[in-house]
């Protein structure tokens, strides 16, 4: 479990992750939800 270093540092978006990487940088990555479909793979016709 991670501990808390600094609060107020980034301002946080609403849907996404944040995390500190291996090189200390604060990154931000979009959060996958579940119960959303993704877009249909297009189908291929028979001959």
């Amino acid at each position: 479990m991670g501990k808390i270093i600094a609060k107020g540092v980034v301002e946080r978006k609403s849907g996404y992750l944040y995390y500190v990487d291996g090189k200390g940088n604060v990154c931000e990555a979009k959060m996958a939800r579940g119960g959303r479909k993704k877009k249909a793979a297009a189908k291929k016709k028979k001959r």
